[in-house]
């Protein structure tokens, strides 16, 4: 096995600078602490508006086909348009929801919370 040759200390890189370590450390870095920023979701909370928004617009059209402002054939067809904008409308507002409190900063909301499509 060849010998390690040492280093002597007339080398260029003996001007090097050392401080000495404190006595009271801990064994822990800053940076192991520090966060990474979040991750916007930024396709699931563009999906969520739209979805707000159809909901938004066909609960509105299911309620005046329902009050009677439009001349409708068969009022049958009233109500599920009513349920359906209700059903799109629940999962958009609940998403944008936590997406704006997220970006607030509010404990307990977290982008995390909202599902993404992990491309």
């Amino acid at each position: 096995m060849p010998a390690r040759n040492i280093v002597s200390h007339d080398t260029p890189n003996s001007n090097v600078r050392y401080s000495r370590l404190a006595t009271d450390d801990d064994g822990y870095i800053d940076l192991q602490f520090k966060k990474s920023p979040p991750k916007v979701p930024y396709k699931a909370i563009a999906l969520a508006s739209v979805l707000f928004l159809i909901g938004s617009i066909l609960i509105v059209i299911g309620a005046l086909l329902l009050a009677g402002y439009f001349g409708v054939t068969n009022t049958d067809r009233t109500v599920p348009v009513l349920i359906i904008g209700i059903i799109v409308f629940l999962p958009g507002i609940y998403h944008l929801r936590i997406a704006y409190y997220a970006s607030k900063g509010y404990p307990g909301y977290s982008y995390d919370d909202i599902p993404d499509f992990d491309d």
